[in-house]
């Protein structure tokens, strides 16, 4: 893992003149994770806060010329007109910023913590380049990024026992955490300004950790005794000696940044939850006589650089708020509030007006007053404003915002004047918070804002020239400057980073797909930013899934420009490029860095060992959110929902079994089912398609047993809400995700087998019956009237009227009442599936999928053989003929006319009379053995047609083999008469002189015998043993498939079931009242509580896992959990860690004494850092080489 941010032997660097990318001499050094912005040139403007000396500022001229820092000003020094100040200032302020460089020599060194300023660190070339030397073989010596991880956690929690105290964080989480600061700080010494970046961020996000200069010193000497335990002779002092100085610059700059901004960024935090206190009063917010508690996060995953109110809040209290949605609401609210309605009825208390109480309707109120109601660039950056004081400790963070608020201005037509959202915010602020409300505030509000305008006003007016330059540029582009920009980007991208080829797999023309997206986004983003911000959002979150290093971002996006750079004459337009592509892979950066958490990377692992050990560093409140939703931006992504998509089904299996695992303290039961159906209803259906062999797994995380047996039964909690109610309170779709997958042995699962009874017994079998009962009539009276009075009268006329009367009433029953229904039910069902689309293309033509279905067939033959007898119907032709015998009467069915069709109309009744039947075979639904018994036969019917095809094919071929041969015998003179007395002999219908007259033809007799055998002994043997075989496969899942065809029916009668007869049954099952764990132990709602047999399902342990402690909800569970199959695993891992470890040391010291003579002439002092004399660095490699 440490070989992945490895750099070519030679780099790109941009020329100063021209700002074209040159050959740069050949550095070996790590690829930069922190900032991957292609820089044009060295002198490069940084869009960022103005700094000087470290912090950010918001500089007002004084009398005296000089400038107060945004930290030093006084409250009377704050001018309400200084937001105008110009851009030209801006500029010069900036340009000056970039040629103060101090040397570093002077400032800082690697004994002293120097606290009192924070500028750039400068370290001599050859020290950065022994520091990341070192850093990469203390990587590559532990192997795993989790070992290098646990190896400095140990070393800095080991340091003292006074520094043990601020470890708070999980274990797990810290320990990255730690690594990858480290590994960012590293990487980027050889860019001061970086360096300085990425030193100020991590101060902002540990100002509310007391640092001192005896804790600094602790953790320096810890991390060099570490780098020499581990690293031994491999470590060169001078590497000691600059890893030294590098612990001493940020702790200087922790302290310097705490000392300067800790009460200003804690008044931002806590005015800004107040002011957002949405529901309640102002005096209620501020009712508590103090300040809300801030905490600020370090940088790691999805917080860094984030504040938020108390130590518990969760994922969603972090993630801002949809842009689009809110700009939307913003402008139709703002366009609502005018001046004179807020004027005419703004007074508290009025009937029909409520006081505002968040800051977005206040601002809203407030800009409606002061006029700026029709000003819709406000409400732009109020859609932004959330996120900009959320991330004003961070850098980057703050930067991007701002850049991206810069594009969606430049959509704003008319002049935007910054200053007026600077008195409508403050106004609000006053509103919201005014008890608390003083001069600090003011001074702290103001320098924010002020910042924020600064970085706008760098950017304001240059999209709209970047979005003409770049789209004429890309214009001009035709197809051999495309072909010629694809081919060399990637180039030029597998010659940065040679690591990149590994993750490139794809085809050639997938990889100048992606070539010509990139170019396509980077003009798409001027054009519409919320909508491509919002998709990279998304883009971003699937690489999290993917697992791709950041690090190759930077070389990715210098390709990119350095292409481009060749293809384009216009400077414009590089820059245009350049600064769009440059904020697109700070977005991608942050979005990933922001997902990758260490669920995520168990799950790129596939390894449930590692994803128990990231879920037990989350508070019990929140640990299913951790495995349920993974929220950047406005964007999310489900860890279990990607493990089961990428295949990575150790771990999907880990997080069910983690989510449905009842945890409990002495104040309440945690069970993450309500959080799984919540965040994915159609799980079920989720797991049925991509992980069938989870769903044991998942039924069987929702069952409970007791261990405890009361007179040989035993207490069963079935958690079946879900699966039974969706959210809505309508019938939930679960049974019928089942009986569409068609697994028997799921069926037959207990909870399963259980919900469908239930459902079945209780409601659905009153409605099938209910359904089924006008079939059964109309079958009955259609009996009636074909084959019980009808007997008799096809061959002679009955005298009685009565009868003839009722045999017409009943058939014209059939023919308007029933006929007409079923035709409407199947043109219906034909109707919606082609509204869905569910269609099965038969060669040319879609026919709709319910007709392949058995009772959509059996309904259209009825239909069919309905209306043909209904043509037919003899009763109708012979209506004013007389009877065979002369006689004139009504309702006769022979006549002259009749007698012509009576035929075929008894063989349609026939074959309607078997459609009916086959109708009602679904009654046998109501009991599991007699349907398994239907179901079975139907299985093995399969078999039979195969035995009756090949009997076919021998009747077809001895029947015209017979007839070819010379035989005098009539019966086989044609092959129809020859195939008919074939088959009477294959049925044993002929007599024994038909075999003694078959004597005196010898040939015929030899093929009869033949014939005979092959068919009664033969094929009749294998018929036998194929549905014994097909009858011993389908009997083991007998049950199972009865239970599914249960279960298809009972769906397809909800649709009947009335809504208030449905609520009835629910509201009996008492799903929202909690279901006992034991006597007296009121356990958690959602789940049917049955008694079993003791000895059915033997459970000897308590399935709930309890424990003491705290009942806090923001605590972790107390457990080191493992998962079951690499328990014994794991301690055989530690154990051969603790021994590796100890071979490691014994080996460092004896490398130590062996090399402490030369390396005592090769001392190199902290004095010399910067600017080394050639003797001593001679002196210093001698030694290095010996």
């Amino acid at each position: 893992w440490a070989h992945q941010a490895a750099l070519p032997a030679a780099t790109v660097a941009p020329c100063r003149r021209t700002g074209r990318w040159t050959n740069a001499p050949p550095v070996a050094r790590p690829v930069l994770p922190v900032l991957l912005v292609a820089r044009m040139s060295v002198e490069e403007e940084e869009v960022i806060p103005c700094r000087e000396g470290g912090e950010i500022l918001d500089e007002e001229p004084q009398e005296d010329g000089s400038a107060y820092s945004g930290a030093e000003r006084r409250p009377q020094d704050i001018d309400g007109d200084e937001e105008q100040d110009s851009g030209a200032e801006v500029e010069e302020d900036v340009a000056s910023r970039g040629t103060s460089h101090h040397d570093a020599n002077s400032i800082y060194n690697a004994e002293v913590v120097n606290d009192q300023v924070f500028e750039e660190l400068v370290l001599h070339p050859d020290i950065v380049q022994e520091v990341q030397d070192a850093w990469a073989v203390f990587l590559e010596a532990t192997e795993t990024a989790e070992s290098a991880a646990d190896a400095l956690y140990s070393a800095f929690f080991d340091a003292s026992v006074n520094l043990q105290s601020l470890f708070k964080t999980p274990r797990a989480v810290l320990s990255m955490k730690i690594l990858w600061g480290l590994h960012d700080i590293v990487a980027s010494l050889h860019e001061p300004r970086r360096t300085f970046i990425a030193a100020e961020s991590l101060g902002f996000q540990h100002l509310q950790v007391e640092i001192t200069p005896p804790r600094v010193a602790l953790f320096r000497e810890a991390l060099v005794d570490l780098f020499v335990s581990e690293l031994g002779a491999r470590c060169p002092k001078r590497a000691l000696v600059g890893f030294r100085v590098l612990l001493n610059y940020l702790g200087g700059a922790f302290i310097y940044l705490r000392t300067r901004f800790a009460d200003r960024l804690k008044i931002l935090s806590s005015s800004w939850v107040a002011a957002n206190r949405r529901g309640l009063r102002c005096d209620e917010v501020e009712g508590g006589g103090s300040s809300p508690e801030v905490t600020f996060e370090a940088a790691s995953g999805s917080n860094w650089g984030t504040m938020r109110p108390g130590a518990g809040a969760t994922q969603e209290s972090r993630a801002p708020a949809n842009v689009k949605a809110a700009k939307a609401k913003q402008n139709r609210t703002m366009q609502s509030f005018d001046a004179k309605h807020c004027t005419e009825t703004g007074r508290h208390g009025d009937r029909g007006f409520s006081v505002p109480t968040s800051f977005q309707d206040m601002f809203m109120f407030n800009a409606a007053v002061m006029g700026f109601g029709d000003q819709v660039w406000m409400s732009d950056v109020l859609a932004s404003f959330d996120a900009i004081v959320c991330n004003i400790a961070n850098t980057y963070r703050l930067q991007e915002e701002c850049d991206v608020l810069s594009l969606r201005l430049s959509k704003c037509r008319g002049r935007i004047y910054l200053a007026d959202f600077k008195a409508v915010m403050l106004a609000s602020l006053r509103s919201l918070v005014p008890r608390s409300w003083d001069s600090d505030h003011e001074v702290a509000w103001e320098w924010l804002w002020g910042n924020v305008e600064r970085l706008l006003k760098a950017q304001l007016g240059k999209p709209s020239r970047f979005e003409k330059a770049l789209g004429h540029f890309l214009k001009e582009l035709d197809g051999d400057d495309h072909n010629c920009l694809r081919r060399e980007v990637y180039d030029k991208f597998f010659e940065l980073a040679p690591a990149g080829m590994d993750h490139f797999r794809q085809s050639v023309t997938r990889m100048h797909f992606i070539a010509d997206k990139v170019v396509a986004l980077t003009w798409e983003l001027y054009r519409r930013p919320d909508k491509v911000v919002q998709d990279l959002s998304a883009l971003g979150l699937r690489h999290v899934g993917y697992a791709i290093p950041t690090e190759l971002f930077g070389p990715f996006v210098s390709s990119f420009v350095y292409v481009v750079g060749r293809l384009a004459s216009n400077d414009l337009s590089i820059e245009a490029f350049r600064w769009s592509l440059s904020l697109i892979s700070r977005v991608l950066t942050r979005v990933i860095k922001e997902g990758s958490t260490l669920v995520m990377r168990a799950i790129n692992a596939d390894s449930a060992k590692l994803l128990y050990s990231a879920v037990a560093c989350a508070p019990r409140g929140d640990r299913a959110q951790w495995v349920l939703n993974n929220t950047v931006g406005t964007q999310s992504i489900s860890p279990l929902i990607w493990s089961i998509e990428s295949g990575a089904f150790n771990t999907a299996e880990a997080i069910l079994r983690d989510l449905l695992t009842i945890r409990a303290d002495r104040e309440r039961y945690y069970f993450g089912v309500d959080h799984l159906f919540e965040r994915h209803p159609d799980i079920i259906c989720r797991l049925c398609m991509d992980a069938p062999k989870l769903l044991c797994v998942f039924f069987d995380g929702l069952i409970w047993r007791s261990r405890v047996t009361v007179r040989g039964w035993r207490r069963v909690n079935y958690f079946a809400k879900h699966l039974i109610v969706d959210p809505d309170g309508s019938f939930a779709s679960a049974i019928e995700v089942i009986s569409d997958h068609q697994d028997p042995k799921l069926a037959c699962h207990p909870l399963v087998s259980y919900i469908v009874d239930l459902v079945w017994g209780r409601v659905a079998a009153r409605a099938f019956l209910h359904r089924k009962s006008w079939l059964m009539w109309t079958m009955t009276v259609y009996t009636i009237s074909q084959a019980v009075l009808n007997s008799g009268l096809h061959t002679e006329v009955s005298p009685y009227l009565a009868k003839r009367a009722t045999v017409f009433a009943f058939r014209g029953f059939i023919y308007l009442c029933s006929a007409p229904s079923l035709v409407a039910v199947q043109l219906k069902q034909c109707l919606q599936d082609y509204r869905k689309r569910d269609v099965v293309k038969v060669k040319c033509v879609n026919v709709p999928a319910c007709m392949f279905e058995a009772n959509s067939v059996i309904c259209v033959l009825l239909c069919l053989c309905l209306l043909v007898s209904l043509a037919f119907e003899p009763i109708l032709h012979c209506f004013g003929q007389a009877a065979p015998d002369g006689r004139e009467m009504l309702f006769i069915e022979r006549c002259e006319a009749g007698d012509r069709f009576l035929e075929v109309y008894s063989v349609f009744s026939m074959c309607g009379l078997l459609c009916y039947f086959a109708f009602i075979v679904d009654l046998c639904v109501y009991s599991n053995r007699a349907s398994a018994f239907v179901l079975s036969f139907c299985r093995v019917l399969p078999e039979l047609w195969l035995f009756l095809l090949g009997l076919a094919f021998i009747l077809l071929a001895f029947s015209t083999s017979t007839v070819a041969l010379k035989q005098a015998d009539d019966d086989f003179k044609t092959i129809e008469r020859s195939m008919q007395v074939l088959l009477r002999a294959f049925l044993r219908m002929m007599s024994c002189e038909f075999y003694m007259h078959l004597q005196t033809f010898p040939f015929l007799a030899t093929a009869i015998t033949a014939f005979v055998f092959m068919t009664t002994i033969c094929m009749v043997n294998v018929l036998i043993a194929q549905l014994a075989a097909s009858y011993r496969r389908t009997y083991a899942d007998m049950i199972g498939w009865a239970r599914l065809k249960r279960g298809s029916v009972c769906v397809a009668s909800m649709n009947s079931v009335r809504r208030v007869r449905w609520e009835r049954f629910v509201e009996s099952l008492q799903l929202d009242a909690p279901c006992e764990f034991g006597e007296g132990d009121v356990g958690l709602p959602g789940a049917i509580q049955i008694r079993e047999p003791a000895n059915l399902n033997v459970t000897t342990s308590d399935t709930i896992r309890r424990f003491g402690g705290s009942t806090s909800p923001f605590e972790v569970w107390p457990e080191d959990e493992v998962a079951e199959g690499d328990e014994t695993q794991s301690k055989l891992d530690r154990m051969e860690h603790i021994v590796k470890k100890a071979l490691k040391r014994i080996e460092a010291a004896s490398s130590v004494k062996r090399t402490a003579a030369a390396g005592s002439s090769s001392g190199y002092t902290s004095g010399g850092l910067g600017g080394a004399s050639s003797g001593s660095r001679s002196t210093e490699h001698s030694g290095h080489d010996d």
